[in-house]
Formats: C-alpha cells, structure tokens, sequence
C-alpha cells in the first residue's frame, strides 16, 4: 500500500506528528482560526495553535468550585470562534473564551449529562435583511457602556480596588455575538433538546441544528417507547424499538413566525433575547454589588461595635444601671465624666483606636459609594430602560404574543425594576446620612478625648451636638444601611410615615406604582423580588418556542441488539444546487441534508461491515404528503481486513474515512488509513416510505450495497492505529488523528493544484 501511494504521489500533507499528554476524548477545530480544543480523558480542555503551540490548559475544578469533579462530556464552538460552550455531566453548559480559556458563564438547562452541543448561525447578519423592521439596540444612544461586576474580594477595610478586569470579557463576547443571530443547540443522556439564543437565553427546550435555522435533525440511541407524537397533520409512532433513530424537528419558529417570510420571527427572538439576556447580566452586576457592600459594610460595623461594645462591660463592672447612649449623653450635656466612660475613652479605645475605627467606617461608606454609582446605580437605570422597551414590544400582541412575551408579567417586571430604581436613590440618601452622623459623632469624641487628657482641640472639626443626639438614639445600637442591604430570615417592614403611605397611594390613582408598600421592604427584598419577575417574565417564552418546536418525522436506522452505545455519526448541511431558491422563498429548501453512519455488524447478520448514508430526509416531509419520496440512502462496504473508527461529512458533499487494518494482535499495534469519499459519486437508491415506522429502512438496502474501491479513493496511511475521534475542519481544510499510543498527526486536506501536477 506504501508503495502503491509513493508511486502515485502521497495526499493529505503531513503537518506533524506530535504526542499527546493523555488520551483525547473530544476534539473540535476552530470555524475561523488555526486553532484545535481538545479534551482529555481526565476531563481537561487544551488549546493549541495549528503549529501544536498549546495556548492554554483548564479543568473544571478552574470554572468554579461547585464544578469540582465534574466530567466534561461534549464541547463546541461558537460560530465566530471567540467563544467555546463545554457541556458537564451534571447538566450544566459553561462558557469559556478563546484567548485565556477564562470560565465566563455558566447554565443549567438540563438534569443529566449534557452528551451533545451544536452552535449555529444564521448567514445574514443581523439589519442586512433589508426589513424595516430589523432590531437596533438603542441602549447605547442613552447610557454608557452597562458596569461590570464588582469585585469580590478577600475584602481588606480601605481597599477600593472593585474591579477585575477580565469581567469585560462576556460582555465583549456577548456583543460581538448579537451581530448575527445564532442559536446553541444541547442534548442530554436522556434524550431533552434544549435551545439557547447567543448561547446565553434558554428559548426552548424539546443534533445538528440546519444552516437555515428551520429544521433539526436528530440522531438518538436509545428505545423508542410507544407514544404518540402529534405534529400538524402527521401522527409519529413508536413501539419498543430499541436503536438509532433520526428525528426532523421543525425549528421554523426560529425563522419564520408566519407563512410570509417577510415577517421574520429571528427578528422578534433575537431583540427578547437581547434585552432579557442583558438584563440577566446586569441583575448578576446587582446581586454581586449587593453582595460585596454588604461584606463590606457588615466587616466595618463588626470593627465598631468591637470597641464600642467594651463600654458595656465597664459600666456593669463598675456597677453602674445605664447604658452606653446615657453616659455619652450625659457627657454631652456636661456632666462630669463616669469612671467606665473615662476608662474607655482614655484607656480602652483612645486617640488612636478612635482615628482607626472613624477611618474604617468613613473607608467602607466611600466604597458603598463608589459600588452605588459605578455599578449598583447604572445597573438599575439601563434593567429599567431595557424593561421598558420589552413593556412597549409585548403591547404590540400580534407580533410578539406568538413568541411568549406576556404583557401582564412584563408589566409586572417593569414596575419591580422601577421599585428597585427608587430603593436605590433611597440608600444613597440613608448610606449619606449615616455616614454623616458617624463622622460628626467620632468628631465630638475625638475632641472629647482630647480635652480629657488636656490636649488642645482647637485645630479638630467642629461637631453638630443635634447630629450626635440623634446619632444615640437611632443608630448606635441599629444599622439601617445592613438593614437594607441584607435578606432576614424574617421580613422586618421598614416603617413609613403615614403621610407618606398616603401620598404614594395617591399616585397609583395617577398612574404611580400599582404596589403602595414597596418602601416598606428593604432594598435586598425588592432586589429579590424583582429578579423573581425577571424569571417569571422571560421563561414564558421558553415554554411558548418549546410547545411550538414540533416533531415532523421519523426514521429508524438501524437496531442495536441490547443497551446503546456510540456509534461514529455524522451530519451535514449542503447547499441544493437543483434548486434556484431566492432569500424570500421557503428557507428549508436551500439545503438537502447528509446523515452518515457506521452499521453496527450486530444490526443486522446480513449487512456487515457497513457505512450508511442517507440524504433528502428534511425533503422527504412534503413529498410523502405528495405520494413520492425524495430520501435517498446508499450502504457503503468496507473492505475486508478493515474497520471504520470514525468518519465525518466534509465539504462539498465529500466524507472522511478513518480505517484500521485489522490485525491479531493488540489494538494500539498496526496502522491506519485516512480517505476522502465523494459521497455525490456513490449510487444512491431512493427508499420508500409508509405510515409504518416499526421497520428498520435501511435494511431494504441489503441487495444494493456498494463496495468501496480503497485504490481509486484519495487515501493517505498513518504508521498508527487510529482511535476516535477525528476532528475534520472543512472551514480550514485540516484533519488531525489520534493514534492509539497517544499522539496526535494533523494532515492537510485540501491540495496545492501545482502540487498536485507536480506528483502526476
């Protein structure tokens, strides 16, 4: 074989051949770079360059640490390549960037593990379509670019350092994403489809996603119980077949919401999932503020009430029956000083302690401050904004009621971001007077302390002696700054004037909030409350896109004779070149789909050693109705002394084969073989169909299985024996193999034409 390829000129350039540290489970290239992610069989995801540079190495204990231990068990890209989604085997997708593998985001749409993603896009960027009702964020026109999530520290007092810089990243991803609508399409081990627009916003839940958006094919492994499947005006059945199934799911919601394509619904989808999906980024810059002032103020307070509560003891030692607010009080009032008050103010807290607590807490406020206004504050205004362009968008009910944008919850949701804006304005204006009041009361015990040990205080700030007074009363021993930033496990209502109840229900006669008790509720509630509208408000789509994904057709494959297990699959989309179809005509019939797979010998006795491919089966759902059929299937035999590791649909209606020879010793022993069929070329036979979906179609083919001619094929052979998988990049022409014995040969694909005359 050597020889006979020497002769003729070896294809498929041998990049390099490299090893590898551990085995590889999981290999993806890049659409639109040089670049290769794999993953390990200990669940770590490397990046390398074409030229084998590893980039980055991160496992998932590096996402966070409620993802320690978890199994990674699928990885795609994104469509752009800046992005790459990895599925774990507890259910959850997180999201990484390409330049760092930095863990940005994380979702938990599935209960199992999730065993397949897909990313796609559509071909048109987002306001070329040339409708005049294309989607334009206007956020941008009114506000500065949306804060980033503070930072959480292992807070120091006085340290004013919020940011970590590497939060910019999903929001620079996540815009760059929204140039083109795409849709990040899972499966699980249990068989649930879920979709998520930008990756980011469940939209439906019911796997190679089609280029137009407007069908799904599916392939499962599993038993299909029986259960009736109603879509349109078909009825699918099943009845204990346990195998490999295709499904056709009609994702057209995704595409078109009404039969003129003139109205898109991506339009529709994609400006809900761009403001709910900001709006979720921007509820997390909120919960993780609310978070770090809390810490903040909480570490503060714990340093004052520290010193200050040793005053308690010293009067009980001194058997004394009065309270730490009487003896300040009396000291005010100038009274001679008490001997528990003299010893701490001269003794136990002192010039210096003073200074240190007055800096602790004029440093915490700052920074409540500067969290307010850089990231609390604007957060609010721009979820405020965005809740009222999706308030205005559900009033228009015949376009956006079909997707699940209910008026009333947006309305609901509208009004608790509102609530929430004005319990901001009023925690500035508390955190401002108790801070006010916290530095006049230190300023009248600074000088206090002064004057005790015959100091000079001329040159100290004056303080207010009304200011301290109500400093004794109402905030020594209370703190109404924790008390509206964190959730009690019981609700305490913050008590309000009753003028002031009476003039905010007043307002709802004038069109003011409908909820007249909100400024009974702390901040932390109101914050709660909202984020719960928000949920409510944006799964409704959810379940109205996932009752709308319907289930078209179905074609059993091939039986397994007991429990599933993997079988090398593949499916791709090809432009339909029989076709001349304009942007404005039915999207479904731009491609014609390719589903290829290996037969598994024990299917069935008569067809061994087997590569299926079918194709046609998206245009086979009008032409049943019409009383022929377009599907077509071909059975490719694979020599004998050969077995197929794995394959994958390349360009141009190509595929890729990876053979092993088959030998009698060890299987990490022998060598390999990689060829390129022109799968346009095999002879195709059109197979019926029936209203019987209990009969494995593919074995009618038995009596017209093709044999493959090894030597007319472009083949290359690897001094290895290959394992899956093989990861084939039709955007970048590369294939790379893994070899038994741990190592990784990337190949070249596509040839240089002078190359190639050169050979001949």
């Amino acid at each position: 074989m050597e020889t006979d390829e020497i002769a003729r000129g070896l294809p498929f350039q041998l990049q390099f051949d490299k090893p590898v540290p551990s085995q590889i489970k999981i290999a993806e290239w890049n659409p639109e770079k040089d670049l290769l992610a794999m993953v390990t069989e200990d669940s770590k995801i490397l990046l390398h360059r074409f030229n084998w540079q590893r980039l980055w190495t991160v496992s998932p204990e590096a996402f966070s640490e409620s993802f320690q231990g978890r199994c990674i068990t699928s990885l795609c890209w994104r469509p752009d390549g800046k992005a790459i989604a990895v599925g774990l085997e507890d259910g959850t997708i997180s999201l990484h960037d390409v330049e760092n593998g930095k863990f940005l985001r994380s979702m938990k749409s599935h209960t199992e593990a999730v065993v397949c993603l897909n990313w796609e896009e559509d071909g048109q960027p987002i306001g070329d379509s040339g409708n005049i009702l294309a989607y334009e964020d206007r956020t941008s026109r009114f506000f500065p670019p949306a804060p980033r999530i503070p930072r959480m520290p292992g807070l120091v007092s006085g340290d004013t350092s919020f940011m970590d810089d590497s939060e910019d990243s999903f929001g620079e991803l996540s815009n760059s994403s929204h140039q083109r609508f795409n849709i990040l399409c899972s499966g699980d081990k249990d068989g649930s489809i879920c979709f998520s627009i930008f990756g980011i916003f469940p939209i439906g839940k019911i796997v190679a996603l089609s280029k137009d958006l407007c069908r799904l094919i599916v392939t499962c492994s599993g038993e299909l119980i029986e259960e009736s499947i109603e879509s349109r005006d078909r009825h699918i059945f099943g009845h204990g077949l346990l195998g490999l199934h295709s499904l056709a799911l009609d994702t057209s919601i995704f595409w078109n919401r009404t039969k003129s394509c003139l109205l898109d619904g991506k339009n529709e989808l994609h400006q809900v999932a761009q403001q709910a999906s900001n709006i979720e980024d921007l509820t997390e810059v909120i919960r993780a503020s609310l978070s770090v002032m809390s810490k903040q103020w909480s570490d503060a307070m714990h340093m004052f009430h520290e010193k200050f509560d040793s005053l308690s003891s010293l009067i009980n030692d001194h058997g004394l029956d009065s309270s730490p607010q009487e003896e300040f009080l009396s000291l005010l009032c100038g009274a001679q000083t008490s001997p528990p008050l003299h010893q701490f103010l001269v003794c136990s807290i002192g010039e210096v302690g003073l200074k240190r607590v007055s800096k602790a807490m004029s440093n915490a406020g700052k920074e409540l401050q500067l969290i307010v206004l850089d990231h609390l504050q604007p957060a609010a205004e721009i979820i405020a904004f965005r809740m009222g362009e999706l308030r205005g968008l559900s009033r228009w009910r015949a376009r956006y009621k079909v997707i699940g944008l209910d008026e009333r919850l947006i309305n609901n949701a509208t009004e608790k971001a509102g609530m929430f804006l004005v319990q901001v304005e009023r925690f500035i204006m508390v955190l401002s007077s108790a801070l006010q009041q916290f530095s006049n009361f230190f300023s009248w015990l600074l000088k206090c302390i002064k004057l005790l040990v015959s100091e000079t205080s001329d040159q100290l700030v004056s303080f207010n002696s009304e200011l301290v007074i109500i400093f004794l009363r109402f905030l020594y021993d209370q703190d109404p700054v924790r008390q509206l930033l964190e959730l009690s496990e019981v609700d305490h209502n913050i008590e309000i004037e009753l003028e002031t109840m009476q003039k905010i229900k007043e307002l709802v006669q004038l069109g003011g909030f409908s909820d007249s008790e909100y400024l009974q509720r702390t901040m932390a509630k109101e914050f709660q409350q909202m984020a719960s509208s928000f949920k409510e408000a944006f799964v409704m789509p959810f379940s109205t896109i996932s009752e709308k994904i319907l289930c078209e057709d179905l074609l059993p494959m091939f039986p397994f004779p007991s429990s599933p297990f993997n079988v090398p699959t593949s499916i791709s989309y090809y432009k339909d070149i029989s076709l001349d179809v304009s942007t404005y005509q039915t999207c479904q019939r731009r491609f014609i789909d390719y589903i290829a797979f290996k037969v598994p010998n024990e299917s069935f006795p008569d067809i061994l050693n087997c590569i299926g491919i079918a194709r046609g089966f998206m245009h086979d759902l009008s032409s049943v109705k019409k009383g022929y059929t377009s599907l077509e299937a071909v059975l490719l035999s694979i020599p004998d002394g050969y077995h197929c590791v794995d394959l994958s649909l390349y360009k141009e209606s190509q595929m890729v084969l990876l053979l092993n020879e088959i030998t009698s010793t060890s299987e990490s022993s022998g060598s390999a073989h990689m060829l390129v069929v022109q799968v346009t070329d095999l002879p195709f036979v059109s197979v019926p169909r029936s209203t019987n979906f209990n009969y494995w179609k593919l074995h009618e083919l038995k009596d017209s299985i093709t044999y493959l001619q090894i030597e007319n094929e472009k083949i290359r052979s690897i001094p290895h024996s290959a394992i899956a998988p093989m990861a084939v990049s039709a955007s970048r022409g590369v294939a790379c193999v893994f070899a038994a014995r741990k190592r990784a040969l990337v190949y070249i694909l596509e040839e240089d034409e002078d190359e190639v005359t050169d050979a001949e």
